[in-house]
């Protein structure tokens, strides 16, 4: 008999059947675990002993969505076969059976409890429909039955972002029925069913129910809430757009039945779209990142229980937030009263903006408030297990900081750097504990982007990076691993993006051509917006500072130094590359082409048309270059993890995986035959990476993960 994996335990309680799931180590759905299901709910509905049907998960998860081992698996031949599936039995049943979860119901797991016709929850038990993040819709029923029991409302942002309901909010919504607090949970989940049948309380199909439906009916706005969502969060992403016709349908279609076929169909698109496989990498990309080959998954990490950041301003007071958030304490380390008080009051604004959107309560911003407090003293943050350096870029400076935190911070203490491309191993020195000095290389702003750079340098000791790591995943940070190298992967790879942005105007192109074929390829913004957000003056304050003039600045900077010298620097004078009127839109500045010209006239660049498959490779195939470079050279561990660094910091579109995963599925040969083209047009610069022509003739691709 062929294998299958998973089972389901069956037990009778007296009148009450116990179903278990066990499926070590989370209870994903198997041909195991649907096939005995099956069986024990024909077998419990036909026991006329039986009364009623409780429904569990073994261990810490009811049922944790698809079991990736089992795609493509079938019954083994012998087995006899049941005579209705789990799902066809669980709403058909006479007897009424309860979803008892116990702990994580996601994505199947949720949609089989809602098949149940009651639920009840463990406290801290979390449930929800994440199938969005993998590319993919929740096809079990979940867009039908879901919208049916809360309202569309309530269940389309969350099936759109694929984020959990916590125990509370499930219970607030009416996802289940009752809150177990019972030591024993499952004597309390089995006592409830019992007092169902007291009661004479009989199956409650959500199929039937009607009442939300009738009331979406007169509110179509719910589904033009869902489009703007869509475009203005998942832009370019085919499976939110069906999640929101799959809601409507739910809510729109003559019966339940013509909404499941709705789903079916949707769902079938969707699993046939080239955007699945590419958020299936991603998925898996941000898992796997967090694994160091090196370092042994049992190695101890440092317990923090407290924090500090040296510095109060947008990082330092963003990446407080981010301790408070998780309720770790924190003190903010400033040099004088008056940056510490802006500080604190920038972090408080924060909070209340969020109070008044509704995304956070009062008594959690207070709570959060609470735990973060001010010192003008190196002494008074001497006892935190972690400290994170937040200065500006000046590597003199933080030397400095880092030599004094040496002093102060008690022994085991972790000692980091927000440094965006700085040399870690050069802070280090300044301590006695290279060992404990790690980067950790927080996006602006702290508290929103998910990414966190931790940067290994060259005597940072195992410990201290498995708790950088650890420590992002206690934050919700996305995590990627890199060596001490400039500009780590993120500022490095960005700079050959920028460079040849530049360049193009040159060429020909204008900047609003460039922004508007990477904003239509899925980023949220080009580069000349993007300059224009950050601030021109940036570069050139810093190139003056050196010494540097206009006349000794490279080819690419001379026409944003330019621009410079003419006060424009982009969205804080309302001028840079574009016009800023007070709402911030941009207009493009008939004044900037016109410098342009002249600049590439100076240069001796003869201008020409750029089509747009042009601007696209020549600003995108130097992310896969340079990154291949970085995998050559071990600053990055994995294709995978530039991936990531790509989707979660820097707006690369993550339903397509990635740079690293779009040059595979536009072919390696392809972007090598490209950039040798590109290398006689433009120059050396353009030499494909030794890895990437490697891989090219070998007829192969970059990693690309379809499991964890």
């Amino acid at each position: 008999m062929a294998e299958l994996i998973g089972t389901v335990h069956f037990e009778k309680r007296d009148d009450v059947a116990l179903l278990t799931i066990d499926n070590p180590p989370v209870n994903p759905l198997s041909t195991g675990v649907t096939y005995w299901m099956a069986m024990h709910l024909e077998a419990a509905i036909a026991d006329d002993d039986i009364k009623a049907i409780v429904i569990t998960g073994a261990g810490r998860a009811f049922i944790a969505g698809a079991d990736i081992r089992n795609f493509g698996k079938t019954l083994p031949a012998d087995l006899p076969k049941p005579s209705k599936s789990a799902g066809e039995w669980m709403e058909s049943s006479p007897k009424p059976i309860v979803a008892a979860i116990n702990g994580t119901a996601f994505g199947g797991g949720l949609e089989n409890a809602l098949m149940c016709h009651y639920r009840v929850i463990k406290p801290g038990a979390e449930v929800g429909l994440p199938e969005v993040k993998l590319g993919i819709l929740p096809g079990g029923g979940g867009t039908q039955r879901l919208p049916r029991l809360i309202g569309a409302e309530n269940a389309l942002i969350p099936m759109l972002t694929g984020d959990p309901f916590p125990t509370e909010e499930a219970l607030r919504l009416g996802i289940v029925d009752e809150l177990i607090e019972d030591d024993d949970f499952v004597d309390g989940a089995i006592r409830y069913a019992r007092r169902l049948v007291s009661q004479n309380e009989g199956p409650r199909r959500i199929r039937d129910m009607t009442h939300w439906t009738s009331k979406d009916r007169e509110r179509p706005e719910i589904f033009t809430s869902g489009e703007d969502f869509v475009a203005a969060r998942m832009r370019g992403q085919f499976n939110g757009e069906q999640i929101v016709e799959c809601a409507r349908a739910a809510v729109m279609s003559e019966s339940f039945d013509a909404g499941i076929a709705e789903e079916r169909r949707r769902s079938g698109l969707v699993q046939a779209h080239s955007q699945r496989a590419a958020m299936v990498h991603a998925f898996f990309a941000e898992r796997r990142a967090r694994k160091i080959p090196d370092i042994d998954r049992d190695t101890p990490t440092v317990a923090i229980q407290s924090a500090a950041t040296v510095g109060g301003g947008l990082m330092g007071g963003g990446i407080a937030m981010c301790f408070a958030n998780v309720g770790i304490p924190v003190k903010i380390l400033e040099v004088d009263q008056a940056g510490l008080d802006r500080g604190l009051e920038t972090i408080e604004k924060n909070y209340a903006s969020q109070v008044r959107r509704g995304r956070l309560a009062q008594a959690d911003m207070d709570a959060r408030m609470a735990l973060i407090s001010g010192t003008l003293d190196y002494q008074a943050i001497g006892s935190a297990d972690v400290v994170v350096e937040a200065v500006f870029e000046n590597l003199d400076l933080k030397k400095q900081i880092f030599s004094k935190l040496d002093g102060v911070m008690k022994d085991g203490a972790i000692l980091a750097t927000n440094t965006s491309g700085l040399d870690v191993d050069q802070m280090a020195a300044e301590t006695k504990r290279p060992e404990k000095v790690v980067g950790t290389h927080f996006f602006s702003p702290a508290n929103v982007m998910r990414l966190l750079e931790v940067v290994r340098g060259e005597k940072t000791d195992d410990q201290t990076v498995a708790t950088a790591m650890a420590l992002g995943k206690t934050i919700d940070k996305v995590c990627a691993l890199s060596t001490n190298a400039p500009g780590f992967i993120g500022n490095r790879m960005i700079g050959g993006y920028t460079q040849e942005a530049q360049a193009l105007i040159l060429s020909g192109a204008t900047p609003w051509q460039v922004d508007q074929v990477v904003y239509d390829f899925g980023f949220n913004m080009g580069p000349f917006r993007m300059s224009d957000l950050v601030g021109l003056d940036l570069y050139w304050r810093a190139h003056k500072l050196a010494g540097g003039t206009l006349e000794t600045a490279s080819r690419t900077s001379k026409v944003s130094f330019k621009l410079c010298e003419m006060d424009r620097f982009g969205q804080k004078s309302g001028r840079g590359y574009y016009i800023y009127d007070e709402r911030r839109r941009a207009t493009p500045d008939p004044e900037v082409e016109t410098i342009i010209r002249e600049t590439a006239a100076e240069l001796g660049v003869n201008q020409r048309p750029v089509d747009d498959e042009e601007v696209l490779k020549r600003c995108l195939y130097p992310l896969v270059n340079i990154g291949a470079q970085l995998l050559d050279d071990g600053v990055a561990l994995r294709a995978s993890d530039i991936d990531i660094v790509y989707c979660y910091g820097y707006g690369f579109p993550k339903h397509l995986g990635g740079p690293m995963y779009w040059a595979n599925d536009l072919g390696l040969d392809v972007v090598v035959r490209d950039m040798q083209r590109f290398a006689e047009e433009y120059g050396d610069h353009w030499r494909p990476a030794p890895l990437l022509t490697r891989l090219a003739e070998a007829g192969d691709g970059f990693e690309v993960l379809t499991s964890s």
